[in-house]
């Protein structure tokens, strides 16, 4: 076979999916099991992988479905404990307190402290957090998980402490050849990665000033009685404020500190100016908006986590402070796990995993229960419980309700990610041939020529869109496009930059991202939907990522230090 028909090979999974989820509405549980054995076969087939190979891929994805699905549990299981402690009563009534205008509430909610959750912990997190708490705050599901997804775009590159730029980048690229050849210019590695995550900082903060509005116009848009895509700008001065309070320290971070903090530290300080701004209804305007009354809401706008207020009411009163309190834990704990050695250690040091799986070199997959988000999350639900003075039977409740929740996401990831496992690992083959994501990727730089600079974002989209990871997409991706840039004669570090932020956007559109967020409000079997009106702020961040780009290219003239070598 010529590289031409491979390559369109690859693509076959991923428009498959698209077509079965979005073109005639196939629910997941459906459709995956279909793309994952045409994905296996293509692999054996066209792609010459040995049958342990792809065998082996598909128990590595099984262990990571594992350890996605114990983060959705727990993100189900707070938001249930809180529902029998009464912390759901005291977070509606704190947030009448700020605003009763739904717009308000997604912004603070999803855009800002979803933001400061994706800083701190990264993969998918946020959303699992942010859209059973929107959930709870008297949004529709689907509405919350569309409003969720949104939040895997500008913070993503700087996610779970910087690892899509610190794991992803340095993994992703020849980093000896690079030392080597900057040190002879009398320059450093540290120099030119600095450089790709400040530049990164500024591209996403350029883009993303805008997603707040865009989040709230769509959510206004489909989700309003009157489908009005005016009730949603009428927010624009508020939005683009809430922007710019979370976009100015983000890219000043990035850019001064380096990757590991700008998304938190953007997120904090837009808390901190956005909230009390929106208490004195600055650039708020004067109508309020709401979702139409819930007894009107469409079937599919409405998940098995739906949290009425009969279900909350006789509780024991509690303050908005201990409401909240539990979610503050969470972020403060996910902070010091990730930055404070001692504790990430003890947490890190109880694992269990499968190295070389079958004999497959460089396959292997590990679980960190008490690491990852989802052992936190049951940290901070058994404090709540002590917390808020919750009787045994409420707990057991909490646990049962979740424990329901999460077995229909296990059936959909169970396909999703052993498909993206073998799409991975598939550059290991009797063929020698490039993995199917790197062809696709040579694919499409080939057909565009000079102008490709202008499609580098949506080639990180891609490989996050197979992936539903920022950090894989750069690892699978970062040398291909650093590559490109060489051949181009462009900024090398500008083009690995590009790959990060389409990575990012990628994330908003990643079946097994849209998927785990459904599960957390039990909204499983309608994905295409959340993808069809997700596809729309991804093609605004690609387009508008991509013609930053072409002018920083061909118009500014940007460079770096091994282009000044060369």
């Amino acid at each position: 076979m010529n590289e031409t028909t491979l390559a369109l090979l690859a693509f076959v999974p991923l428009v498959l999916a698209g077509v079965l989820l979005i073109g005639l509405r196939m629910a997941a549980k459906t459709a995956m099991p279909i793309v994952f054995i045409v994905t296996a076969l293509i692999g054996l087939f066209a792609w010459e992988m040995s049958f342990t190979r792809i065998m082996a891929s598909t128990l590595q994805g099984l262990i990571l479905t594992v350890s996605i699905l114990w983060i959705i549990f727990g993100a189900i299981l707070l938001l249930n404990t809180l529902k029998h402690s009464g912390g759901i009563t005291a977070i509606r009534n704190g947030f009448s307190g700020i605003s009763p205008d739904r717009r308000v509430q997604a912004i603070i909610v999803a855009w800002l402290f979803g933001c400061f959750i994706e800083g701190a912990s990264g993969f998918g997190t946020p959303a699992a957090v942010a859209a059973p708490l929107m959930v709870a705050l008297g949004f529709p599901a689907l509405a919350a998980v569309v409003v969720g997804m949104m939040i895997q775009s500008t913070p993503v590159s700087f996610g779970a402490v910087g690892t899509p730029i610190v794991v992803g980048v340095t993994g992703g690229i020849n980093r000896e050849g690079i030392t080597e050849t900057l040190e002879a210019g009398g320059s450093t590695w540290m120099e030119y990665f600095r450089l790709i995550a400040g530049e990164v900082a500024v591209i996403h903060g350029i883009v993303g000033i805008l997603m707040p509005l865009i989040m709230v116009v769509i959510m206004v848009r489909f989700f309003g009685a009157n489908r009005s895509w005016k009730e949603g700008l009428s927010i624009a001065p508020f939005a683009i404020f809430a922007g710019i309070c979370f976009v100015v320290p983000y890219m000043l971070a990035g850019v001064l500190l380096g990757p590991e903090f700008p998304s938190m530290i953007g997120a904090m300080v837009g808390l901190a100016i956005v909230v009390p701004a929106a208490r004195k209804g600055f650039l708020i305007p004067k109508d309020t908006w709401d979702f139409p009354e819930s007894s009107s809401w469409p079937d599919e706008w409405i998940g098995k986590l739906e949290i009425k207020l009969d279900d909350i009411a006789g509780k024991t009163p509690i303050t908005t402070f201990m409401g909240w309190l539990p979610y503050v834990l969470l972020a403060l704990i996910l902070v010091a796990s990730r930055t404070i050695e001692p504790f990430k250690n003890l947490l890190t040091s109880f694992s269990f995993g499968w190295g070389d799986i079958l004999g497959e070199a460089g396959v292997s997959g590990s679980i960190q229960p008490l690491y990852l988000p989802g052992g936190i999350l049951l940290m901070v639900v058994l404090i709540t419980a002590l917390l808020h003075r919750m009787r045994a039977g409420e707990l057991k409740a909490a646990f049962s309700e979740s424990s329901r929740t999460i077995f229909g996401a296990g059936f959909v990831l169970i396909f999703t990610i052993p498909m993206v496992r073998i799409l991975i690992n598939s550059g290991v083959n009797a063929a020698d041939l490039v993995s199917m994501p790197v062809a696709m990727a040579q694919f499409v730089a080939d057909g565009v020529g000079g102008v490709y600079p202008f499609f580098a974002p949506a080639v990180g989209a891609l490989g996050a869109f197979i992936a539903g990871s920022n950090t894989v997409s750069n690892l699978m991706l970062a040398d291909f496009q650093f590559n490109v840039a060489q051949q181009l004669g462009v900024s090398t570090a500008f083009m690995v930059a590009l790959q990060a932020v389409g990575a990012a956007a990628g994330n908003m559109i990643a079946i097994h991202n849209v998927v785990a967020a459904s599960a957390t409000v039990g909204l499983l079997g309608r994905e295409g939907i959340t993808i069809r009106k997700t596809i729309l702020p991804t093609i605004y961040y690609l387009v508008f990522t991509g013609l930053i780009a072409l002018i920083a290219f061909y118009v500014i003239g940007i460079s770096d230090p091994l282009l000044a070598l060369g």
